[in-house]
């Protein structure tokens, strides 16, 4: 962190401006930023522009939504099991709140690249295997990429719905992924539950592998899950209601980041962001999942995978909507396309988690944060 004498108390910091998966971040070097939580909070919130009455950000780097308001922090690692330590910060666009209480799987794949850029990682050229470890989550994420000239191979043909063009695909695996940040899969031991709502009682799906979510019906909250976007509608209100609730029963304080909450529908043909249509034979499940109390343009990584997980689970939301509980690669319906991601089980106990990224660092240099 550097102060210039003109610099009209102006603090500038080593950072990258990355796109993982359907995402956008901030990454800082731990090294470059203070120690100090609160201090460190408000360099976030100045940089990205929060809080912002207007919801733009005009005035940083944030873009307006919860995930183009996102903040990473990478050091090397502290053990001989992993190769890197990261943190996710999601900063609130219009106040001053920055969560710390889920992981980002859309921008979990971005880590490794940004290690590598910033050099906090050297590899030879060739396919690797990195080992990562979350902090959020006290999780292990392992990102499988290819290096050439000691970066991140950034061209190929893998296309990410939500996405333009294609990029060189980098995988995600998420060992033991179960009770991020809950006690297990299934934190209430059951499929399903209910939860009370002043628009009557609710059953719900509570599952809890790589990130707490709640599963609700669309028909259960007259919601039309072809819609792209439920903000400001009685819809939103309600499914809040319903997510502070589900934390509750997960054992969870409802903080805003987690857990996050998911409308359910079976397989429907669905317009799309992009002015196409998405066809009901060309997805498994149809979800419109709410972030920050906004209607998710595709679905977080770290959601798609604990949809995965959660199709095995018989009697549950979304093995119903699917009409199987015995998919291990579900394709999910979103605003964006579809999105696949896979779940393996060792008998009844899920063992792992996988989703399919690419990631593009767009800027390097020093960001202010006035």
């Amino acid at each position: 962190m550097t102060t210039g004498e003109n610099s009209n108390d102006i603090q500038w910091l080593k950072a990258c401006f990355i796109r993982g998966g359907t995402s956008k971040g901030v990454f800082f070097n731990a090294a470059d930023l203070p120690a100090d939580r609160a201090e460190r909070d408000a360099l976030f919130c100045a940089m990205m522009g929060s809080p912002d009455p207007n919801g733009r950000q005009l005035d940083g780097m944030g873009g307006g939504i919860s995930s183009l308001s996102k903040v990473m922090i990478v050091d090397t690692a502290s053990d001989d099991e992993h190769d890197l330590t990261y943190t996710f910060a999601q900063v609130a666009v219009d106040t001053t709140s920055v969560d710390y209480s889920a992981n980002c799987g859309n921008l979990s794949s971005a880590i490794a690249p940004f290690a590598l850029e910033a050099g906090l990682l050297t590899l030879p050229d060739g396919e690797h295997a990195v080992r990562l470890f979350n902090t959020n989550t006290s999780k292990t994420v392992i990102a499988r990429l290819t290096v050439v000239g000691g970066r991140a191979q950034v061209h190929g043909d893998f296309a990410l719905p939500g996405v333009a063009g294609t990029g060189s695909p980098i995988t995600l695996e998420y060992p033991d992924p179960a009770g991020s940040r809950t006690s297990g899969l299934l934190p209430t031991g059951n499929a399903t539950d209910i939860v009370h709502d002043e628009g009557g009682d609710i059953e719900v799906s509570l599952v809890d592998a790589c990130l707490p979510m709640v599963f609700v019906r669309a028909s259960d909250v007259n919601a039309d899950p072809t819609q792209l976007s439920f903000d400001g509608t009685e819809v939103m209100a309600r499914l809040e209601r319903i997510r502070a609730a589900g934390a509750k029963l997960m054992g969870m304080e409802p903080a805003q980041a987690a857990p996050k909450i998911a409308v359910v529908a079976p397989p429907t043909a669905a317009p799309l962001l992009d002015g196409t249509q998405l066809e009901a034979e060309g997805h498994d499940v149809l979800v419109r999942t709410l972030s920050m109390q906004k209607t998710h343009k595709a679905v977080p990584g770290t959601g798609a995978m604990c949809i995965a997980a959660a199709a095995s689970i018989k009697g549950g939301i979304i093995a119903e909507a699917i009409g199987s509980s015995e998919l291990r690669s579900v394709r999910i319906g979103t605003p964006s396309g579809a999105v696949t991601a896979g779940a393996r089980y060792d008998g009844n106990a899920l063992a792992a988690t996988q989703l399919v990224r690419s990631a593009r660092i767009l800027m390097r240099g020093e960001v202010a944060a006035p």
